[in-house]
């Protein structure tokens, strides 16, 4: 634990960074960002998403005990109960639109209201990054909206989290926003999220990363495996509003797997592997499960940088199913399914991308590369002003490796060359580095530099 006056510093410096940090003194705040999550909290939050009987998108919304309805106004005073105690540093709201019935699991006409809490930041109040985690529950039956449906994993586990890292990081202060919110209408066909992502496209938020929480609890898989020490990351591998030219470029240049969303996966995996113990990220090289979706998509859809983070071993009799028991089989998302130490270790993952992005530097623009037929490579880029950066590192890695390997600090400069460092053995990012440490996503060069440049 890190003593308070320290602790006053760190908030000082990121409401209005006037003074400078040494990477140990942000390791040690982010050490204990990963372990403030609460297992008991998250247990107990669970507890109070199960008991509201079925939480499906179109089940009950005026019962003070029973269904959606009564479920997002829990949420909407927790957060708020939450932001009490931050002295109101959260902008507690809803945010949902009607939804004309599809003719397939929209049944009816529904207004999918969503619950989001921003935490506004100090510096950049229209910069974002985002936790979610999905209100609403289901059964066997899509459309079954009145039969008992826990969702006890899928995914009060993913709320629960969202909710506990309001909790965690509301204690704090980031130049950038942070955003928590609860989703729904997910099992019927991510209404929730292509409402929130549209919002923001024509708001014209900037959404540095949004971190879908999708079943964070589950450690007993259905192949057998009970695992409670590794954890997914799906990621696209480059934006579905890449165009046919950049994507022909790709074919001589390298860059089909260095999309956006796939830098934040690995953000998030560096992060995991360098504070939390027993746990081990593994990065999946795909937008979701096989031919499967989550809240993260529609962000992707409107070309925002978007992962899921969730459970290894998922337990596919515990998903989507009737409670019931079957030839000794039992049946049913409940309570004894979740495993609230993993969901609150995941959690803690959540806090500290969060938190790091929170706290970085704006990233580097317009990075362009040189280098062909020579011995050297350059990256050159365009300068942002930010007084919270010191400058700018260059990264690089095998074509073969899915984690940046090395790097090179090179200070206050746009243009530098990696000095027999071969261009064709390797692929190339920037980040931009803050006083406190905290780092930018890497930005990946998709320009040549013209020539005479």
């Amino acid at each position: 634990m890190i003593k308070s006056n320290k602790l006053k510093v760190f908030l000082l410096f990121l409401a209005i960074s006037t003074s400078g940090f040494s990477q140990s003194e942000i390791d040690k705040i982010l050490t204990e960002i990963s372990v403030s999550p609460s297992a008991e909290r998250i247990e107990k939050d669970i507890i109070k998403l199960v008991g509201f009987g079925t939480r499906h998108t179109l089940s009950d919304t005026i019962s003070k005990t029973r269904g959606i309805g009564a479920a997002r106004r829990w949420v909407k005073s927790t957060l708020e109960e939450v932001s009490k105690n931050c002295n109101n540093c959260l902008e507690v709201s809803y945010l949902g639109d009607l939804v004309k019935a599809d003719g397939s699991r929209i049944v009816t006409d529904t207004k999918v209201v969503n619950v989001m809490a921003i935490q506004r930041g100090t510096t950049y109040p229209n910069r974002y990054v985002i936790m979610s985690g999905d209100i609403d529950s289901r059964v066997s039956d899509p459309n079954n909206f009145t039969s008992d449906s826990p969702g006890a994993n899928d995914n009060a586990t993913g709320l629960a989290g969202t909710i506990e890292a309001a909790r965690v990081l509301s204690k704090y202060k980031f130049p950038v926003s942070i955003i928590y919110v609860g989703f729904s209408g997910e099992e019927q066909g991510l209404y929730g999220g292509k409402i929130m992502a549209k919002y923001a496209k024509e708001n014209n938020w900037d959404i540095i990363a949004v971190l879908n929480n999708d079943m964070i609890g589950n450690i007993e898989g259905v192949d057998g495996v009970i695992d409670n020490s590794t954890f997914r990351v799906f990621s696209e591998a480059i934006s579905v509003q890449t165009t046919d030219k950049e994507r022909n470029s790709m074919r001589f240049y390298g860059g089909e797997v260095d999309g956006t969303s796939r830098q934040l996966a690995r953000y998030v995996a560096k992060l995991a592997e360098q504070y939390m113990t027993n746990l081990k990220p593994i990065m999946i090289y795909r937008l979701d499960r096989f031919g499967r979706g989550g809240h993260h998509r529609p962000f992707n859809d409107e070309g925002f940088t978007g992962v899921r983070i969730m459970e290894t071993h998922e337990n596919y009799n515990r998903q989507h199913q009737d409670l019931r028991v079957e030839n000794g089989i039992k049946y049913g998302d409940v309570l004894e399914g979740v495993n609230f130490e993993y969901a609150a270790k995941l959690t803690a993952v959540n806090c500290l991308t969060l938190a790091s992005l929170a706290a970085a530097p704006l990233e580097p623009k317009n990075v362009m590369i040189a280098g062909a037929v020579e011995p050297s490579t350059r990256l050159k880029w365009e300068d942002v002003a930010d007084i919270n950066s010191i400058g700018y590192k260059i990264y690089w890695r095998d074509t073969t490796s899915p984690q940046w390997q090395y790097s090179r600090f090179v200070g206050k400069i746009t243009d530098y060359t990696l000095k027999n460092i071969v261009i064709d053995n390797y692929l190339f990012g920037v980040v931009s580095v803050g006083e406190n440490g905290a780092e930018s996503l890497v930005q990946f060069p998709r320009k040549l530099i013209p020539a005479g440049m």
